[in-house]
């Protein structure tokens, strides 16, 4: 069955781009949605509309989690559920960059199982299912294997590196930064930096396809106190997220959380 998610995330993953490519750099509308939610476009809706219908009526039997649909207890009551970001990176959509991404997974009892991140503005599609290999644009790829912290290159924010998060004392790494969390996770699974890592909680639906592609390619991805992630939960949310290489998670999660 992972086999046949999987294609059926890169069908709609890439129709969700051709919807999205529609309205961006077409001034779309925008809405805040208040608090620390951030904004939301006409576009983050019209893709969430097609990939609701579209995977549900594929699956019926599976549960619904994305970011721009009310939440509902009743996936919590089947083994299987879609978990979608139907635009990660939202800002950076609306600023006309290039690095949004549309982000589809599926959970099977709090595991991913299949999970795709596709890039529409730059046609880059990331794929990964726990039977089948990590791919670029059907290409495999591999994690890093830099196994120092110290000068690595890693994708994180400057407010993740103040020293009263690192009582193990803050790294002294090269900070590299993207607008999409789940864009990140796919650049550390490609090597093409050294890992990412965020401490701030992270919604399961920005991080659900790329963690499973960074693991497949060879990081080890955990919350930010070295737990397994677990998808799927009541509160839809990880503490965090490292994604990194095992040398290099391991020291981090030394320096991250008290011995």
């Amino acid at each position: 069955m992972p086999a046949r998610d999987l294609a059926l995330l890169t069908e709609a993953a890439r129709e969700a781009g051709r919807i999205a490519l529609r309205y961006w750099r077409r001034d779309p509308k925008v809405w805040d949605k208040g608090g620390e939610h951030g904004p939301v476009t006409e576009a983050d809706l019209a893709v969430n509309d097609m990939l609701k219908a579209r995977l549900l009526a594929a699956r019926p039997d599976y549960g619904w989690l994305s970011e721009e649909t009310p939440d509902s207890t009743d996936r919590l009551a089947v083994d299987t559920v879609f978990i979608v970001d139907p635009i990660d990176g939202t800002r950076a959509f609306v600023a006309g960059e290039e690095t949004f991404a549309h982000s589809l997974a599926v959970a099977h009892k709090g595991r991913v199982t299949a999970g795709v991140v596709y890039l529409p503005a730059l046609d880059r599609i990331y794929t990964a299912s726990d039977v089948s290999p990590p791919l670029k644009d059907g290409q495999p790829i591999a994690a890093s294997r830099r196994e120092v912290l110290n000068d690595a290159n890693i994708l994180t924010t400057k407010a993740n590196m103040l020293p009263e998060k690192w009582p193990g004392g803050v790294p002294d790494i090269q900070r590299s930064f993207r607008a999409s969390l789940a864009y990140r996770l796919c650049l550390a699974a490609e090597g093409r930096f050294d890992g990412m890592l965020t401490l701030r909680d992270a919604w399961e639906w920005d991080i659900a396809a790329g963690s499973l592609i960074a693991e497949r390619a060879g990081a080890v991805v955990t919350d930010r106190k070295g737990a397994s992630l677990r998808f799927n939960t009541s509160g839809a949310m990880a503490e965090g997220v490292l994604a990194l290489p095992p040398k290099l998670h391991a020291e981090a999660v030394r320096r991250l959380v008290p011995g």
